[in-house]
């Protein structure tokens, strides 16, 4: 296997999916298994350069959750719940062999993290946060709201970066290069164009605009404070309006070794490769093994 290729994982959840992941570097040896889990219409390859990075030393497994990508649509969309993503998560890691990995969650990949530390924290060597946090800014959440569930007709590749640009704020500095790596990484190709690459009844166990203006959107506060012990870190787009200063600075109260890092020119959420954050998740990883070499 060349440095940016990956093994191609397909493996049944409980109630009969087919789920898709991308499975890099070596299956055994080397540091700490490292699994990342995309956001919520997002997918593995939001991953893809960071995990040819990571994958030189150590095992890196991107999986599509169920709905987006390469996985299966639910029959039933009322499966749509971090619950049962984290079902899902765990049932890859016990497919490949996997008994703790450090986990890489993005946004609603994070929300997971959270549930997995609850209900089986054994096997989490540690957590990174990227651009979430137990409370989720009304902003966001009604951004978020606002598109999802559509499932856009694109003309063209310049289009869908369009779109892409009038629903994700603060990323004023991309190039226009980089807003075309933005757009493949979130929309599929189909007979050469875009197309959204996610279920849109991902929407209906979203919150309703109702419940986000009254404030009905509980909070996470219970989850994250079984994260600690764990080496945990939280990365924060400088422009995000999902995750605020205020809720970083309260996780540090309820997380004493919290690592957290602000990633200028970035809303939400950063993408993984900027300075930053390569030293932020280094930095992690590298406390990660050392605590994992101190269990054995």
């Amino acid at each position: 296997m060349s440095g940016i290729d990956f093994r191609a994982v397909r493996h049944q959840s409980a109630d009969g999916l087919e789920l898709f992941a991308r499975d890099y570097g070596p299956e055994t040896g080397g540091g700490v298994p490292v699994l990342c889990l995309p956001g919520l219409t997002r997918n593995a390859k939001d991953f893809a350069g960071l995990a040819v990075r990571l994958a030189v030393e150590r095992r890196v497994v991107c999986p599509d959750f169920r709905g987006r990508g390469l996985s299966q649509y639910a029959a039933d969309p009322m499966t749509y719940w971090p619950n049962v993503e984290m079902a899902d998560t765990l049932a890859l890691m016990d497919h490949l062999g996997i008994a703790r990995a450090a986990v890489i969650g993005t946004s609603r990949g994070g929300i997971v993290a959270m549930f997995m530390a609850a209900k089986a924290k054994e096997r989490l060597a540690g957590i990174a946060f990227n651009d979430i946090g137990p409370r989720i800014g009304k902003a966001g959440f009604l951004r978020i709201r606002s598109y999802l569930g559509g499932d856009p007709r694109f003309v063209s590749w310049d289009e869908a970066v369009a779109a892409l640009k009038a629903t994700n704020p603060g990323f004023d500095s991309l190039s226009a290069i980089e807003w075309q790596a933005f757009a493949q990484r979130v929309f599929r190709d189909e007979a050469g164009v875009p197309r959204a690459d996610y279920d849109p009844a991902l929407t209906v166990t979203f919150p309703t605009t109702a419940d986000i203006e009254d404030g009905k959107v509980p909070e996470l506060w219970g989850l994250f404070d079984l994260v600690a012990p764990l080496p945990a870190l939280v990365l924060r787009g400088a422009n995000s309006d999902l995750l605020s200063e205020a809720t970083v600075t309260e996780m540090r109260q309820h997380h004493a070794g919290l690592a957290t890092v602000t990633i200028p020119g970035r809303g939400h959420v950063p993408f993984l490769d900027e300075t930053e954050a390569v030293a932020a998740i280094d930095a992690w990883l590298a406390l990660v093994d050392e605590n994992e070499k101190g269990r054995n």
